[in-house]
């Protein structure tokens, strides 16, 4: 084997070889003794085809210089099913994005659902598929929590022997590896990569939030303001009034983002010193007024120094006017409660209420920027109630008076939606789908736990026979189709051949609710592979 020729052949292509010449016939050795040198250029990849052949099948192992570690630890889990196995296959062959028939979505889009099926169900993959799972995780990073899982200790074993995968090591998931949290902390925390640092602290807060508040207090005045904005946030994780005094002095940070992070968290404490400071605030801002009949607004005239450590921006970063900014911040960082313990009145009775203000008492113009930070305010502090207020009946449900109370809070039905029990979600869209039909739904359905209940499925299907009927082309529901692939229920998949079959022949429509069907057909057998 001659070691120093590739170095000359690899030359000679990145510069040329009129600039430098191929190495001699008699230091290429007896297995390129057959090239003809005639034509440089076509030597130069001979040569190298053969030097390419030559290196892989000359490798020798080299000699061990450490002894054997211990092998990977044993996974008490019961193995995939074999059908399953075969599933995951495929799957994991189409990470290109293909698909194995053009009756089908695309595959790699599914992969996402059986991997989290598959880590639900409690089983582990069969050790040779182990390898191209942490690929696929390595490529796509919203995969790593449930493969990361789902190839448990033989994945953390693997990660360890190859940089390629150092990811898992990195990744979020104490159910895999339990006392990973914990084991090798201290030195995890001072000595790992950012990301390690963060998934680290992650880990302990879902476990031990105290040991983990402690942690970042050690380390915090060294830490970059970068560095501290996502730690905080890693504080979300066991959030509880244990964590104030800290987030109290984080108001003080040198960094505005921090000390607005600190602010957001702290708001979501109803008992926490600043929502009690935002309450008294918002109390100063909208009272009862003429017994009762409708609300006065007096927004702030100035955002004072207190205001500004208390997370208030002194000017919108959107351009917003300054006094409709800093009302908006006061009563979306307000506690709800604050409300009815000062008027006695339900969100829905003070929803209902006429808005004024200490001009003009007739004027509306509050109304908007009122229920825009009550609706932010709803989603920050995860109140149903509140939510299911502003959001009002589902259309076509009664309460036809306040049927418009959804469209004008600012953009924020799916936001509120998040808030409600999956159920009530998924009730809430298909009401909605079956008055407006799909040209708003995208952004609520994006908000339904998957798979889509039934009633919710049989809502979006005959809203696309709806638009079939209408004359609409597939492409202008593209975003709620891409959806259904994944989402919705494969007992669906009845209800889609016959609009398949119904369709115009060769047409549009029915090249897409066939490939729809087939997927849900694949996406039925997948689901019963794993018994779900």
């Amino acid at each position: 084997m001659q070691p120093a020729l590739w170095e000359p052949l690899h030359t000679a292509a990145l510069l040329g070889t009129d600039r430098r010449p191929l190495p001699p016939v008699a230091e290429a050795g007896p297995t390129h003794q057959g090239v003809d040198h005639t034509d440089p250029a076509t030597a130069l990849l001979e040569l190298a085809a053969l030097e390419t052949v030559r290196r892989r099948a000359g490798a020798l192992p080299t000699a061990a210089t450490e002894p054997p570690g211990a092998p990977a630890p044993e996974d008490p889990r019961p193995e995939l099913p074999t059908p399953a196995a075969r599933r995951l296959t495929v799957l994991l062959s189409s990470r290109n994005g293909s698909s194995t028939s053009g009756s089908l979505a695309n595959l790699a889009e599914l992969l996402p659902q059986w991997l989290t099926t598959g880590r639900t169900r409690g089983y582990r993959p069969p050790a040779a598929l182990v390898p191209a799972l942490l690929d696929a995780a390595r490529a796509r990073s919203e995969l790593r929590p449930d493969a990361v899982a789902l190839c448990g200790p033989l994945g953390r074993w693997l990660a360890a022997r190859n940089p390629d995968w150092r990811f898992v090591l990195r990744t979020a998931d104490a159910a895999a590896a339990p006392g990973s949290a914990t084991d090798g902390g201290d030195h995890l925390w001072h000595e790992g990569l950012f990301a390690e640092r963060v998934t680290h602290l992650t880990l302990l807060r879902r476990t031990d939030p105290a040991a983990g508040l402690a942690l970042l207090q050690s380390t915090w005045p060294t830490e970059r303001a970068e560095d501290r904005l996502l730690f905080l946030d890693a504080l979300q994780d066991g959030l509880s009034p244990a964590d104030e005094p800290f987030l109290e002095a984080a108001l003080g940070d040198r960094s505005k983002n921090v000390r607005a992070t600190a602010a957001e968290l702290l708001s979501t404490l109803p008992g926490s010193a600043l929502a009690l400071r935002m309450a008294a605030r918002a109390r100063a801002t909208v009272r009862l007024a003429d017994r009762g009949t409708h609300l006065l607004v007096t927004p702030p005239t100035e955002c004072d120094p207190a205001m500004q450590r208390d997370g208030i921006a002194l000017k919108s970063p959107t351009g917003r006017g300054e006094r409709a900014w800093w009302f908006g911040e006061v009563i979306a960082a307000a506690p709800l409660a604050t409300w009815q313990e000062a008027t006695g009145l339900t969100p829905d009775r003070l929803l209902a209420l006429r808005v004024g203000d200490s001009i003009d008492e007739t004027s509306s113009s509050w109304a908007d920027d009122l229920r825009e930070a009550w609706a932010r305010a709803a989603v920050r502090q995860q109140d149903a109630d509140w939510a299911r207020a502003l959001l009002g009946p589902a259309p076509g449900t009664g309460g036809r008076g306040r049927s418009g109370r959804a469209a004008r809070t600012a953009g924020a039905p799916a936001k509120l939606l998040s808030v409600l029990p999956p159920a009530e979600r998924a009730v809430w869209t298909a009401a909605f789908i079956e008055v407006h039909g799909l040209g708003e739904a995208f952004q609520l359905l994006g908000a339904c736990a998957t798979p889509w209940t039934p009633p919710l499925s049989t809502a979006v299907v005959a809203a696309l026979e709806r638009a079939t009927a209408s004359g609409a082309y597939p492409w202008s529901h593209s975003g709620v189709l891409g959806m259904t692939e994944r989402a919705l229920s494969p007992g669906a998949a009845a209800a889609v051949e016959a609009l398949a079959a119904t369709a115009a022949p060769a047409s549009a429509w029915a090249e897409t609710f066939a490939r729809l069907a087939g997927t849900l057909r694949f996406r039925e057998a997948m689901l019963a592979e794993l018994g779900a």
